[in-house]
């Protein structure tokens, strides 16, 4: 079997005055290449796991492993989405998604290369040269998932991407992230609040439940996945009711 990529040992994080951890005990092995997805209600701790795997929080006690060594802070190999791609309001979109690539000191004619590169694989090529404010929500979210591409991440972290896009957007980017995904063999952890969004792309989907892993549900379904199909109704049904008990 494929050695693990990223291990949670026994994590736990708790914050000052507050009752309880936030986390209580997490465990988990991603291998490379999956797509595995968080869900879970409101608090369960998804969010607080996928920020110490990114190395935003620092664990309580407990730690996390990327190939075998510990995560202390931002960690090159690992890159985030965030709900809201927090692009840099005064540059470009190439400038944006180049930001981190001028700041390991690339030079600025590969920085262009690689942003450019990254820009057309998410769909944005004429939109390269406008700012922020000049891009619709989803396409300011193609910029963000870009900028986090164009570090050559072995790991990718979603927090929630699409929570804010209409459904529409939705799909087109569930489409496009399979896509990279499929091309780059990224592995990919994503923070879902929906159902059959989890279902539609994870090939795991880890259940939370009061900073506790509750249950892991393997998704064994064929690509393009269809909704309507009783394998993957049988699913949702079952994932309905590990979230809604």
């Amino acid at each position: 079997m494929t050695e693990p990529i990223l291990v949670c040992c026994d994590l736990i994080k708790a914050y000052p005055g507050a009752a309880g951890s936030a986390v209580s005990g997490v465990n988990l092995i991603v291998r490379p290449g999956e797509f595995v997805c968080f869900v879970g209600p409101s608090g369960c701790g998804k969010s607080t796991v996928l920020r110490m795997i990114g190395g935003l929080e620092t664990p309580t006690s407990g730690q996390v492993l990327y190939k075998g060594q510990p995560v202390r802070g931002v960690t090159p190999g690992l890159s985030m989405v965030f709900q809201s791609a927090a692009l840099l309001p005064w540059l470009s979109v190439r400038d944006n998604v180049a930001f981190g690539l001028r700041r390991r000191g690339l030079p600025a004619v590969e920085c262009r290369a690689r942003a450019d590169h990254f820009i057309q694989m998410v769909g944005l090529p004429s939109a390269a040269d406008r700012t922020p404010r000049e891009l619709s929500g989803g396409m300011r979210q193609r910029a963000g998932i870009a900028r986090a591409l164009a570090m050559e991440p072995e790991i990718l972290l979603l927090d929630e991407p699409f929570s804010a896009l209409d459904p529409e957007t939705t799909h087109e980017l569930h489409e496009q992230l399979l896509r990279i995904w499929q091309t780059t063999n990224t592995t990919m952890i994503m923070i879902s609040h929906l159902i059959d969004e989890a279902l539609e792309l994870a090939d795991r989907i880890i259940v939370f439940e009061m900073g506790r892993v509750h249950t892991e549900l393997p998704v064994a379904l064929s690509r393009p996945r269809d909704v309507d199909a009783q394998e993957f109704m049988t699913l949702r049904h079952q994932l309905a009711g590990l979230m809604h008990r």
